[in-house]
């Protein structure tokens, strides 16, 4: 299979069980789930621990393309394994993932993209970064740092503010947005546009 048929994996990092579904950690889940509505196909299981829907992005013609959208079935700190077997699965190259995560460095709601580079005290960056090395894109959704002296794990596990839930649909809207741009249009043209 060449480089130009595989399809893009997407991978929507988060913690399984809908204790965690409202979680500021578990965004990178919700862009998935929009993303897999837009495409008209639901999540099923896959034997690489994960969930995942196929379909395609884009207008119809050669200019549309294949995509695998994934949230890993391990938790966060174990994303690596799930995203590796599908990766070999579906024999993607690692310039065709892209993960979105949530991002303490960056303000709510504000995104980065990128390709590349640390995995800044991420989890599961730092898991799929072992697990293939750091040369895959990033959808960098920003949820600030925690207020006053909350540790920073209870404030990804919690569930975003009634705030900032005025804003969650439209952030994942725009985060949904961005992915398509990246793997439509390239890096450059998404960074332009959504890099606010």
């Amino acid at each position: 299979m060449s480089d130009d048929a595989a399809p893009w994996l997407v991978v929507g990092l988060g913690n399984p069980g809908p204790e965690y579904a409202g979680n500021r950690h578990n965004i990178g889940f919700m862009v998935a789930d929009l993303l897999a509505g837009r495409i008209g196909g639901r999540f099923k299981a896959h034997k690489a621990r994960a969930q995942v829907v196929e379909g395609r992005i884009g207008p119809p013609g050669p200019a549309n393309r294949r995509i695998v959208l994934a949230k890993p079935m391990s938790f966060m700190n174990l994303s690596g394994g799930p995203v590796t077997a599908l990766r070999d699965f579906y024999k993607v190259p690692v310039e065709k993932i892209v993960a979105i995560h949530d991002e303490l460095d960056i303000d709510y709601p504000t995104l980065r993209l990128k390709l590349g580079g640390g995995d800044n005290g991420h989890n599961g960056l730092k898991s799929m970064t072992k697990a293939m090395g750091p040369d895959y894109h990033r959808v960098r959704c920003g949820i600030g740092r925690p207020p006053g002296r909350m540790q920073v794990a209870d404030f990804v596990l919690k569930d975003f503010s009634s705030t900032e839930r005025k804003e969650l649909d439209w952030f994942v809207d725009r985060s949904a947005d961005a992915v398509e741009c990246l793997i439509l249009d390239g890096l450059e043209r998404a960074q332009s546009t959504y890099n606010s």
